[in-house]
């Protein structure tokens, strides 16, 4: 029998959808919790299955190419790791990426899609362009991987191959850095392997990646200081404005990354780092549950939380007035 997430039965509520005093949905899941010091602090449902990280692995990939031998750093590192909104702020870096690499859009593997960011696409729509690969949220990866084709004399054309060179190495450097085999390989929504894990796993690794020293012996954990301080210093490249990942890392200093089908992972400023799925696959409570989790953990202050609530869409409209809210339900136990 193949892997499966974890049931319903396994799972923990995390978050409810409050409309007008009553209890419209609910949101099961799973979460871990690891402390600063690195020992497991909470866990709720089952962390212990595996799970698609899907985007929240973009960090391994990024410390891969690093890992390649391409020197990223600043936004051109953060773009390697984005789900980025598709703004020309985020084209330009895309196109650099791909004219170090020598090469064209047209390289690209990744879906054609349209900017995620509204204005973006209205912009382009207007301008008679059509969806493209270099729109699609997951293109800086997809350059990333290509210049560190390019630089090491490994094929272009087949570089989303699980075989490849360039997927041999984000394997092993998820291996690395979380200190688990990796239990299944799938295809993500771009086009490029997906290695599943536990949130357990997922977690350790992202809080190494996040607690990595620039002086540190060891190059894998350099690459994973000069990704992480890219993030925090360039919080715009990984989402975009007014993005919850974004409102997150530039307002309170935590490493966030958000995945599809419910995938959330963040890391404070003290190393304490979450790591969520939301069973249904829905991320519109992905960041409260996170943020309340770190809050819980003492690792956030509760009044800069909920300081920055009001900009992660949380709000229950009726008519276009707030008559509820999305928010953590989880046991406090």
């Amino acid at each position: 029998m193949s892997p499966a997430v974890f049931t319903g039965a396994e799972a923990a509520e995390l978050a409810v959808v409050e409309r007008s005093g009553f209890v419209e949905s609910r949101h099961l899941g799973s979460a871990v919790v690891f402390g600063a010091d690195g020992s497991m602090a909470r866990s709720l449902g089952n962390p212990a299955a595996p799970i698609f990280p899907r985007s929240s692995m973009k960090p391994f990939q990024a410390v891969a190419v690093m890992g390649a031998g391409v020197p990223l750093d600043g936004t051109a590192a953060v773009l390697a790791t984005a789900s980025h909104a598709g703004t020309p702020a985020h084209l330009s870096v895309v196109r650099g990426l791909l004219a170090q690499a020598q090469l064209t859009e047209d390289a690209l593997q990744c879906p054609a899609d349209w900017p995620l960011d509204s204005s973006s696409r209205d912009d382009a729509i207007r301008a008679g362009e059509h969806k493209h690969p270099l729109y699609m949220n997951c293109s800086g990866k997809h350059a990333a991987m290509l210049l560190a084709c390019t630089m090491n004399g490994w094929q272009t054309e087949t570089y989303l191959d699980p075989q490849h060179p360039m997927q041999l190495l984000v394997r092993d450097t998820i291996e690395r850095l979380t200190g688990e085999k990796v239990v299944a390989t799938g295809v993500d929504g771009c086009g490029a392997p997906v290695h599943a894990m536990s949130l357990n796993t997922l977690a350790r690794g992202v809080q190494r990646i996040a607690t990595a020293s620039a002086g540190s012996p060891f190059a894998l954990y350099r690459n994973a200081a000069t990704l992480t301080n890219a993030v925090l210093a360039n919080g715009w490249a990984i989402d975009g404005p007014g993005r919850a990942n974004t409102v997150v890392i530039d307002r309170l200093g935590v490493f966030a990354k958000g995945g599809a089908e419910g995938v959330m992972i963040m890391a404070a400023p003290d190393g304490t780092t979450v790591a969520l799925k939301i069973l249904d696959g829905s991320l519109r409570a992905a960041s409260a549950v996170a943020l309340s989790l770190l809050v819980d953990a003492g690792a956030l202050e509760r009044s800069a939380v909920d300081a920055i609530l009001p900009e992660l869409d949380l709000a229950v409209l009726g008519r276009g007035v707030p008559v509820g809210e999305i928010r953590a339900s989880y046991s406090a136990a």
